[in-house]
């Protein structure tokens, strides 16, 4: 199972309790030691960054149960951590802060938990507040429990899938909710109110009298939260029944896919790598779910897609924050820390069988928008460094790292500035190597505004020649892509269905059918029809279309949202004359000048900012948001504070922590989510395009339509 919030919500706090009540630490720290934040960073900040796994014992109705653990982060700079650890769970505890409410990071982890199929229960925590803080009473605070669980069932009712709108929805009278202190080590479920005879007029006087000890006695957390978790969350066996056809395309009557669909022990091994921790004596620790089989070590795996050398499992352990418990053996629908698999990444799929269908992707909702160039200090460091910067994007798939060896430049970006301060951290103090970075800079898009096309790009023989038309894509469609719902890549199992789907979201049924690739959210549509040697040409106008979505003709940024046409080609007849070195260029040149013709625009990352700030200096708050470009969205009145919504780009976004602090005086609570791409205002579109480009070293005007004309 895991545990997931937003940020200070109190999950870690939780994770203490549970790891206390199962005899793996002292309960007297129980909620103030923070084991699962064992990392430096996480100690000195008092956030979680990292993912933490720990595997306990509980007792229920005199059976023993293993209950595998995770802690996710809950800063919107870690998200991918939260996604990549919903793969591995079967069911999660969702923690809501009795006073703040269901905030916006909520709403975010109760879809990605949705979106993998792993089912709800919810936690309302630091009740102690709303009777020690707010004051309220009874009646008052019964009202607030109402609420808050309406409105965690609305976003149930939203994301679920559909066949669990209805059985996934919290009810309070099956205990399918508890409440308590995390901090204060007690809990309490209307179930469990029976069972150890304290009614809820009991609670309420006895925090009120400051006995919470005496409450943690009578009514221990660990105990009503886990067997709330035993009772009503999934076990492997029946979670995987559902949650297999939704992560995994492949054939179900396989002995792979019956034994991943029954849990079996005795099957083949399966196993879904959601992590990967370079610890300085064992090096790489692959972390993930086993779906399927028995792992044992020294067994021999595969990574799927990574041909057909296989790896060793040197060292098996179960995992206890950053303790490792060496075992023998494990069986499926636990998750397992392998030392051995060195050609794994998150999410890749590890099997006995080379030729597995891989997991499906996890779908991240963010991409990371912040970078910082990066170069080590002395000379003699750089080998080390491209060394440490394949690690750090190994260990975190959320940081994206781009090592060019001709500019010498390494790139690396992440989902805010929090994230990069955090890493620039590890590669300075974990792996010690001094570095030196620029400022931060922000990740932009490349898109189109109307149509362009057919544009001829000639091959440099002059002998073969190809027509592409662009337009922006369907907004529909993009969000299919986003969803996951249009595969990546050129490779389609179940065509017919997508042709279908296609066609509902903005295809014509000659584009749909011509679908050659999906690379990000542009797609690449054939359109032509008998023109010879065309299917030997393909494979090559897919390399171009990928250069052109890598590196855009205006900034050379990565493109978004285009759908590319090839509506004709003429091809030399002998294949010696169209080789790589001719066909490429020719069809990257026929879309950047298509892209010219259909006027060319920047787009920037924005964020979406909730400030909660009292009422009387509202005024210097808008003032600070929209001196950054943002625009107020909605401002909401709670209690003597405004609740003000805005959306600010990320490049004004910078030093927005200190600067709102000093503009408020301190009196501001704010938290900001990323909410996609807004095209850039037209005055500052050439300015911004002539500061990239000048910073990638190219010259400051971008390339028109009669560049890419006489080429």
């Amino acid at each position: 199972m895991g545990i997931a919030a937003h940020i200070d919500h109190g999950k870690t706090t939780l994770s203490d309790n549970l790891i206390a009540g199962a005899g793996m630490m002292s309960e007297d720290l129980a909620g103030k030691q923070l084991l699962l934040d064992y990392d430096e960073q996480e100690q000195a900040r008092g956030i979680t960054i990292n993912a933490a796994t720990a595997s306990m014992v509980h007792d229920y109705d005199g059976d023993e149960y293993l209950i595998n653990l995770i802690d996710t982060p809950g800063h919107v700079d870690f998200g991918g951590d939260v996604t990549r650890a919903m793969r591995a769970v079967d069911g999660c505890i969702i923690v809501v802060d009795s006073v703040e409410g269901v905030m916006p990071q909520t709403e975010t982890v109760i879809r990605q938990a949705l979106r993998e199929r792993v089912k709800p229960v919810l936690f309302i925590n630091k009740v102690d507040r709303l009777i020690n803080e707010l004051k309220l009473n009874e009646e008052e605070m019964q009202k607030r429990f109402v609420k808050l669980i309406t409105d965690v069932n609305k976003l149930l009712a939203k994301y679920s899938p559909d066949e669990f709108k209805q059985s996934w929805q919290l009810n309070v009278q099956d205990g399918k909710v508890a409440f308590g202190s995390a901090y204060n080590n007690w809990a309490i479920s209307v179930p469990a109110m029976k069972t150890y005879g304290v009614t809820f007029k009991d609670i309420f006087q006895l925090v009120k009298d400051g006995k919470q000890k005496e409450l943690a006695k009578k009514a221990q957390l660990h105990r009503i939260v886990l067997n709330m978790v035993i009772k009503h969350l999934p076990d492997p066996k029946e979670s995987q029944k559902y949650r297999i056809p939704q992560i995994w395309r492949g054939d179900e009557d396989t002995p792979i896919g019956k034994s991943m669909m029954g849990c079996s022990r005795s099957g083949p091994v399966t196993m879904m790598i959601t992590k990967i921790i370079i610890d300085p004596h064992a090096g790489e620790i692959a972390v993930g779910r086993i779906f399927s089989g028995t792992l044992r070590k020294g067994s021999e795996v595969y990574v799927s897609r990574g041909g057909t050398q296989k790896y060793k499992v040197q060292l098996l352990s179960m995992m206890v924050g950053p303790d490792r418990i060496q075992v023998e053996e494990m069986p499926a629908g636990n998750i397992a820390a392998v030392v051995g698999i060195k050609a794994a990444i998150a999410g890749s799929t590890v099997s006995q069988e080379p030729e597995m269908e891989p997991f499906e992707p996890m779908t991240h909702y963010t991409d990371p928008v912040v970078t910082l160039a990066i170069e080590a200090k002395h000379t003699a460091d750089l080998p080390k460094l491209i060394d440490v910067l394949r690690n750090v994007s190994k260990a975190d798939p959320s940081i994206q790292v781009d090592i060019n060896q001709e500019t010498g430049e390494h790139l690396i970006s992440g989902m805010g500035e929090l994230h990069l301060e955090i890493t620039m951290y590890r590669i300075q103090h974990d792996y010690k190597v001094e570095v030196q970075t620029s400022d931060p800079i922000v990740v932009y898009r490349e898109t189109i505004e109307g149509r362009g096309g057919p544009f001829e790009g000639k091959s440099p023989n002059k002998h073969n020649r190809f027509y592409f038309e662009v337009e922006p894509l369907d907004e529909t469609l993009v969000q299919q892509i986003k969803e996951g719902n249009v595969p990546q890549g050129s490779k389609f199992k179940d065509k017919k269905a997508l042709i279908e789907l296609l066609q509902e979201n903005g295809l014509t049924r000659e584009e749909a059918r011509g679908l050659e690739l999906v690379e990000g959210m542009n797609i690449l549509t054939d359109v032509t029809k008998g023109i010879q040697y065309l299917d030997e040409t393909m494979e090559l106008l897919l390399e171009s279309f990928k250069e052109v979505v890598s590196k855009g003709p205006y900034a050379n940024e990565r493109v978004y949202g285009i759908k590319a046409r090839l509506v004709d080609a003429k091809l030399h007849e002998d294949s010696i004359h169209r080789g790589p070195a001719q066909v490429i260029p020719a069809g990257r040149n026929s879309i950047y000048g298509a892209m010219c013709q259909a006027r060319r625009i920047l787009m920037e990352p924005v964020q979406k900012v909730f400030i909660n700030v009292p009422q009387e200096i509202m005024g210097s708050v808008t003032n600070e948001i929209q001196q950054r470009r943002g625009v107020v969205e909605e401002m909401n009145q709670d209690g003597d504070d405004i609740v003000i919504i805005a959306r600010v780009p990320v490049s004004g976004m910078f030093g927005f922590a200190s600067a709102i602090r000093s503009a408020t005086g301190g009196k501001v609570l704010w938290n900001s989510e990323n909410a996609g791409y807004q095209k850039v205002p037209p005055e500052l579109q050439n300015e911004v395009a002539s500061k990239i480009r000048e910073r990638k070293g190219l010259k400051p005007e971008p390339y028109g339509v009669e560049y890419y004309a006489t080429l």
